[in-house]
């Protein structure tokens, strides 16, 4: 946790201070020079954290990766969602074979200390979006969410990016899934907006839509997914009829 925490504070304060080079770019070209060395310190940090999480020997990964990926390419990438944990697992599975995650982010985000400036630096798309209340005083900005993820996608029209999306929209729990009458046993009804966002952007540009499914063993057990803290301190496996099952095995049910 004290190596994670340490290799954050300092990766980020490099980005925050490098992401001034982003206003004294004298061109185009030299814009995106600026914003490769971003994203490359980005997936350096990311780097240092998977060699924390690969010291713990009894966590074990199963991973599927599709052939013919391009870190110059364009992606959509769509997961399940039922952890704060599945962010890790994700970069942990595609770091430096695909290009450098992106999120849709919430414009109020673009002010957390630190973090904000490194988002930004990062080209985090940020979303100004009307509630409903707002929407049915004013018609008007109906379909304005998709303007706004069109322009805020235009920097990648000519770079390399992943866009990442939960469609579910908010981590999976039986609670949630049974309040939504989702048909589905482990997924709640997906929502069509931040796949429509990405598609309506960046459609004409997309090489691949990447589906991924992450499963935690232990969920089939408790129904809880793992958390932050068992991920860096190697609990993400349980004893079952005295047998140790553990992060990506296979489970027939």
């Amino acid at each position: 946790m004290l190596v994670i925490g340490l290799n954050t504070v300092v990766l980020t304060v490099t980005l925050c201070v490098l992401a001034i080079g982003k206003f004294l770019a004298p061109s185009p070209v030299a814009l995106n020079r600026i914003r490769k060395i971003l994203a490359g310190i980005a997936e350096a940090w990311i780097s240092v954290n998977n060699r924390v999480f690969s010291l713990h020997r009894g966590t074990q990964w199963d991973i599927e990766i599709p052939p013919g990926l391009n870190r110059e390419g364009c992606y959509l990438v769509s997961s399940n969602h039922q952890s704060w944990v599945d962010i890790l697992v994700l970069q942990r599975t595609f770091n430096r074979r695909l290009p450098f995650f992106r999120f849709f982010l919430k414009n109020p985000l673009i002010w957390v200390p630190f973090l904000g400036t490194a988002w930004w630096a990062l080209d985090m798309p940020f979303m100004q979006r009307a509630s409903r209340e707002k929407m049915a005083r004013r018609p008007g900005l109906k379909g304005k969410d998709l303007e706004n993820a069109r322009k805020a996608c235009e920097k990648f029209r000519d770079s390399p990016v992943a866009m990442m999306n939960f469609p579910e929209g908010t981590r999976f729990s039986a609670e949630k899934r049974n309040r939504g009458k989702s048909p589905y046993q482990h997924l709640l009804v997906p929502r069509i907006g931040g796949i429509g966002q990405v598609l309506y952007a960046l459609g004409d540009q997309l090489d691949a839509l990447i589906d991924v499914t992450i499963v935690y063993p232990e969920m089939g057990r408790t129904g809880l997914a793992p958390t932050f803290w068992e991920l860096v301190s190697g609990q993400m496996c349980f004893e079952k009829d005295g047998l140790i099952t553990r992060l990506g095995e296979r489970d027939n049910q």
